[in-house]
């Protein structure tokens, strides 16, 4: 590789500005559709960091592949999605109203032993799926459970539902003589 070649890598075909735009749109667009259609699938990272992922690795392909006449400008398309995610993640961080627009809020799927319906067809959640993390928590019974939300990560947290004969062991304290 001689240097002139070097200076071809690194010129620009395509406006940075227009780079940055397609970017940005493109951001956008996968972000607004991963959030409000993609939950329970996401597993425990954040569509923000999938979203980052799938489209670096898409820039990246295209800079690396010759999608793009430079590698420039697929440095400048790799920026502008990291820069998008950064200040994603700063202003959910420093902003309530960002937060709650990043990241859906938990929903009752159980409550007091019995099965809000309706939250679980709008999550595409089956009982027997629910059943089987239930189990995962140590419950075999509806009954048992007090409150079980999915949270904004697609997980589901249990709490127990509090029995009375629970309440009088857990308030004795059990001592037993030293050997």
């Amino acid at each position: 590789m001689t240097l002139p070649d070097l200076g071809e890598l690194l010129r620009f075909s395509v406006s940075p500005l227009e780079l940055m735009l397609r970017g940005s749109l493109m951001y956008w667009a996968l972000f607004l559709m991963l959030r409000f259609v993609l939950r329970r699938d996401a597993g425990s990272i954040g569509i923000p960091d999938i979203l980052l992922l799938v489209l670096i690795a898409d820039a990246a392909q295209n800079a690396m592949s010759g999608g793009y006449e430079t590698v420039a400008e697929g440095i400048v398309l790799v920026a502008t999605l990291v820069g998008w995610n950064w200040l994603m993640d700063w202003a959910s961080f420093r902003y309530k109203r960002v937060r709650r627009f990043v990241e859906p809020p938990p929903l009752v799927l159980i409550r007091h032993g019995q099965l809000i319906l309706r939250n679980m067809r709008r999550e595409y959640v089956t009982a027997p799926e629910l059943m089987a993390s239930l189990r995962s928590h140590g419950i075999d019974k509806l009954a048992d459970v007090k409150i079980a939300r999915m949270e904004p990560d697609g997980g589901i947290s249990v709490i127990r539902e509090s029995k009375a004969s629970d309440d009088d062991d857990q308030g004795q304290e059990r001592r037993q003589p030293l050997p």
